[in-house]
């Protein structure tokens, strides 16, 4: 057993780090909630743009988690696991944020009014896998439930895989009959950010998973 274990077993238990987690990855299914309510053409354009600034409201409150999760992390002693590993989940929850974010302020940069029905479901894709988080992170308080944690992490996977092929075929899709070469620009970035989400969200269940290698 490492020391670091060893003095954690022997220490009160503080819960800091658990709670800052658990209300970063709300606050981002907040945000994901909105961005695929956003990413539907049955909106109006206000709508849009309303929804849109309630995102960059929720990107501005992630980030100072974020940074408070760095701040205690260079003052506590003993944390719940490797602090490698708290650095790294905390900068991947802010990076599926950061990348929701950008593909919002796309839309209002390149003035889409009208969004392909891949770009729809890799929002949606986006939500259920920030879901899947939300339901993992919670239960990395006493490790007691492995099984469900890994649940949500192969939800996560699977999904990552499903976009990375809607992903593929709807840029083939788009390259086949698009003939405005500045209107594939728009659509094929706007793309690249919903996929890069996907893959931020992989990335935070791989740091999860690392985490209960280690702990568990």
């Amino acid at each position: 057993m490492k020391l670091d274990s060893i003095l954690h077993s022997l220490l009160p238990k503080d819960d800091k780090f658990h709670r800052l987690f658990e209300s970063d990855v709300e606050n981002l299914a907040t945000a994901a909630k909105v961005f695929k309510d956003l990413m539907s053409n049955s909106i109006s354009k206000e709508e849009r743009a309303q929804k849109i600034k309630k995102i960059e409201e929720l990107e501005h409150h992630g980030d100072e988690i974020t940074h408070q999760i760095f701040s205690e992390l260079g003052s506590t002693f003993i944390t719940p696991f490797d602090r490698e590993d708290i650095h790294q989940l905390a900068s991947k929850l802010d990076d599926i944020l950061d990348f929701i974010q950008g593909a919002a302020g796309r839309i209002i940069l390149y003035r889409v009014e009208t969004l392909a029905p891949e770009q729809e479901r890799l929002a949606a894709m986006i939500y259920d896998q920030v879901i899947d988080l939300r339901s993992a992170i919670p239960l990395l308080r006493d490790l007691k439930d492995v099984d469900r944690i890994r649940e949500s992490l192969v939800g996560i996977n699977s999904i990552e895989n499903e976009a990375d092929d809607l992903f593929e075929r709807a840029i083939a899709n788009l390259f086949d009959t698009c003939k405005d070469p500045i209107q594939l620009i728009k659509s094929k970035e706007l793309f690249v950010s919903l996929e890069t989400a996907t893959d931020q969200c992989e990335d935070a269940a791989n740091v999860i998973e690392s985490i209960i290698v280690k702990n568990a």
